[in-house]
């Protein structure tokens, strides 16, 4: 039986989209990296998400959070992903039926094959 096909939205080379992309694939998925630096979400994508996660979207723990000015901090969630994507909390995992936020333990055991 083969899993279904996933697209991660993330950073290539963020470690933990990289440990969420190799065991998807154990797991038999067919996963699909969308990198979004270099395919940046569009603005419904953003909103969509926002919809799904709240605030939970941007890391606030993140390098780039904290390089943040406080009037930066204070914009829009949507308006900070879009100039700063790296402020996605990571990986977004889309499935057939909807979306999973980071690589927890709840996901992983949500997503094995």
């Amino acid at each position: 039986m083969t899993a279904s096909p996933l697209t991660v939205i993330g950073l290539a080379a963020c470690d933990t989209c990289r440990k969420a992309r190799s065991a998807l694939a154990a797991d038999g998925h067919d996963v699909t990296l969308r990198d979004q630096r270099a395919e940046p979400l569009t603005s419904d994508e953003i909103d969509d998400l926002l919809a799904r996660f709240g605030d939970a979207l941007v890391n606030r723990r993140s390098t780039t959070w904290r390089g943040l000015s406080e009037d930066e901090r204070a914009r829009p969630p949507a308006d900070l992903l879009v100039a700063h994507p790296a402020l996605m909390k990571r990986p977004v995992i889309r499935t057939e039926s909807g979306a999973h936020l980071g690589w927890t333990a709840e996901i992983r055991a949500a997503l094995s094959g």
